[in-house]
Parts: structure tokens; sequence; C-alpha cells
């Protein structure tokens, strides 16, 4: 069990907490459809606030782990409905959240990827998709060059990838997971690539299921 103490901020408290509870859930100490304790007596079992514990059930039932409603209690909620993705480059038809909208500079990665000097100066996104519960589902990180631009075409390639600690937190599961990374790379008329793009999916509410036309890379 992680005791929030020290200097801590309290976003990081929190969100500490909510990936510790995650933890001991997926270790079976409490198991489906469990009611956990109380808000005051997990806040003294990790000697916090009351308001860092009603963060971190916000953050566990945001993110599908834990559900309940006020003054019911909380509990551990069924595995979130598997999805299936078949186009990659299809609109979210849910409500989505835009997180970072921070410029980058390209990364050799990058560079390559929208065939453009290393350390050129990238507009970026990140958008959180939410399912239909309010749940988050996918992370989407977009770069690209100036304005944006249509595009006609677009390649993916399927990959897998850990998650690191931000991803994890936003997807409600643990860094270091190994999720579905799908790299998107959308292209003009003339097949010059205009966007790219990262979907992070989480393999335990995805399955991944993309035409032929527009796939290449690993495995499917």
């Amino acid at each position: 069990m992680i005791v929030a103490r020290g200097p801590m901020s309290a976003d990081a408290r929190y969100r500490r907490i909510a990936a510790d509870i995650h933890a001991r859930i997926e270790a079976g100490e409490w198991q489906v459809g469990d009611q956990l304790p109380s808000r005051e007596a997990m806040a003294r079992e990790y000697d916090v606030h009351p308001q860092t514990m009603r963060l971190a059930h916000l953050l566990l039932r945001r993110t599908g782990i834990l559900e309940g409603e006020k003054r019911r209690g909380v509990f551990v909620a069924h595995p979130p409905a598997m999805r299936t993705l078949t186009d990659a480059d299809a609109a979210w038809p849910y409500s989505s959240e835009t997180t970072d909208t921070r410029t980058r500079r390209a990364t050799a990665e990058l560079a390559a990827r929208l065939d453009v000097p290393v350390g050129t100066t990238l507009q970026h996104e990140t958008v959180e998709c939410m399912d239909p519960g309010g749940r988050s589902a996918m992370l989407v990180s977009s770069w690209w060059r100036g304005r944006r631009r249509p595009h006609t075409a677009f390649v993916v390639e399927v990959g897998v990838a850990p998650l690191n600690e931000e991803q994890a937190a936003a997807l409600g599961s643990l860094s270091d997971v190994v999720a579905y990374r799908l790299v998107r790379t959308r292209v003009d008329a003339a097949g010059r690539p205009v966007e790219t793009a990262d979907l992070i999916l989480p393999m335990d509410r995805w399955l991944i299921r993309l035409s032929g036309k527009h796939v290449s890379g690993g495995a499917q």
C-alpha cells in the first residue's frame, strides 16, 4: 500500500492513491461487485484528507475501475465492454477532451513520419476519447506542421507499447502495461504526409480489425 506523505502535490497524491487502489484490485484484494471501505476509512488508511480520497474515487469511477453513487459507496466495476476498431481514421462518435496543445520539436521519429527536418516546430494535440459512459477509452496524440491540411488517404502501422505514467493515469491503468499503439499517418493527394498520430488503446478494452487496405506493420 502507498502511504501518501511528504511534499507530493495534491494532484500527484490522489493519482498515486488511485493507482494503488487499482493495483490492489488487480491483485485480487477486492473482486468485481465488492464494496470498498468508506471514504473516511480509506482516508485514514492512506493518511490523507477525505477530499483527496474523493478525487481518487472520482478518477477511478471515470476510468471505469469503480462504480457507485453518493451515499451508496463505491464498488469494483465490471470490466468495460470490449470495442472493435475497424477504421483508424473515423471520427470519434462520443465525447472527447483535448488535454494538451503544446507545440513540439520534431524528434527523429516524428521527422521521418512527417518528412520534415529534425527539430522542426510541430503543432500538437492530445485528445482523450470517452466511451458512452464517460470512461476514458483511447488517447490520440497528433502532430502536424503549420496549419492543418486536408488529407485524401492514410496509412496505419499496428503495434504495441508500454504505457507511460501520463497515459496510464489518463486511461485508468498502470504504467508499463502494454497497450495497442497505432501509428496513423494522413497523406495528401500526392502522397505527402500532412499529419501523423499515435492512437493508444488499452488491450483489455479493444479488438483491432482494420482493413488491409490501410494497414502495415505489426500484428493485427
